[in-house]
This record gives C-alpha cells, sequence and structure tokens, in this order.
C-alpha cells in the first residue's frame, strides 16, 4: 500500500488530531447522542484505528510500519516503546520536531531536496535513523536557509521536546538522547499497534 495522498482533514477527523501529518484542525460534525451509542465497535477496529494514526501521524506506508514492528520485536525493552522510539529517530520526524517543517510530510521533502546535512555531511533519506549527539542542520544556500527560517517562524509555536535542543539563530538542531514516552505527545495506544500486527509479523 502506497503513502497516503488525499486530503488530510479527512484523515484526521476519523482517527483525531495527527499533528505530523497536518496542522489544520478539523470541523467536527455534531451526531445526536442516541446516533452514537448506537454504533458498537469492534476490537479489530479499534486496533485497526491505531494502527492507521501511527501509519499516517509519521506518513509511512503499512510495509514500513511492518518493518518497524519487526525490529521492535527482536530489540530488548517493551515492543510498543521501542516501536515509538524508532519512528521518533526517523530524520524527517526529527526535522520536523525542531519545527524546520510545519509537518513530516513537509520536513520529508526538506530532506529529499538535500536541504538538511547530519553532522555536516548531506542526508537525503528521510528514514534515516538519528543517534544521540547527532547534529542537525541547514546548508548553507540562500535559499535552504530561507525555507527553513519561514518554517520557523511559522512553527514557533511548538515547543521542542525534552530529547532535542534547537538554536534559532544557527539553525542547528542536537539529538540529546532516545525520547521517553511522554515526549511524543500523540495520544496514542502502541500496544494495541502491535497486537494487530501479532498474525503477520
Amino acid at each position: 500500500m502506497s503513502r497516503y495522498r488525499g486530503p488530510r482533514v479527512r484523515i484526521i477527523r476519523r482517527l483525531g488530531v495527527l499533528p505530523g501529518l497536518t496542522n489544520k484542525t478539523p470541523q467536527l460534525k455534531s451526531s445526536s447522542p442516541n446516533q452514537s451509542a448506537a454504533k458498537k465497535i469492534s476490537q479489530y477496529r479499534i486496533r485497526l484505528e491505531e494502527k492507521q494514526k501511527l501509519r499516517f501521524h509519521y506518513g509511512i506506508t503499512e510495509r514500513q510500519l511492518l518493518n518497524y514492528v519487526r525490529i521492535a520485536r527482536k530489540a530488548k525493552g517493551s515492543t510498543g516503546q521501542v516501536l515509538l522510539q524508532l519512528l521518533e529517530m526517523r530524520l524527517d520526524n526529527i526535522v520536523f520536531r525542531l519545527g524546520m517543517a510545519p509537518t513530516i510530510p513537509g520536513a520529508r521533502q526538506l530532506v529529499n531536496h538535500r536541504h538538511v546535512l547530519v553532522n555536516d555531511c548531506i542526508v537525503d533519506i528521510p528514514s534515516y535513523r538519528c543517534k544521540p549527539e547527532d547534529s542537525i542542520t541547514v546548508k548553507n544556500r540562500q535559499k535552504s536557509q530561507a525555507i527553513i527560517t519561514k518554517n520557523i517562524d511559522f512553527s514557533q509555536k511548538a515547543k521542542v521536546p525534552n530529547h532535542l535542543t534547537f538554536d534559532s539563530t544557527q539553525k542547528k538542531g542536537l539529538v540529546n538522547q532516545i525520547l521517553d514516552r511522554e515526549s511524543i505527545g500523540l495520544k496514542i495506544n502502541e500496544l494495541l499497534v502491535v497486537e494487530y500486527y501479532s498474525r503477520q509479523a
């Protein structure tokens, strides 16, 4: 299944707020209490929606998410927590979290177009896994600097998570450590995602 390119508001209306997908807020339709109470949600659907939240927020394909689940299973520690750490340490997500891009698809485009440097080397692979003490900077070209400055001004409201630091004057970010669960800021039950894939991975 390929990456979703359709209307983003439709997705957040169905799944809830996904800051990585879009910064728009949908107009929620009012439904009568009797109508919503009548709908019985299956356990499969609950797990599917949690999986879809994760997929759409990080902008990854079904195959990529399945691969991350398999890697998380082999690692030590809680599979759900390791899965979230793997996704959060992707370069496109780090660029988004630092405020260099308004969304994760926007961050992926910056990385693909070779505007971003990791430890002073151009990296154009959005799925590149960052490590603690990696420095994320912008190419020293006028166009690259202008794009990032515009994005930083736009997303200054967003708070940089504890595992990252960002110097807006030098446009330089630093990965301090592997993040903890509280820093993610996404309402998701990762254990349900692991359960969803338990028969497939």
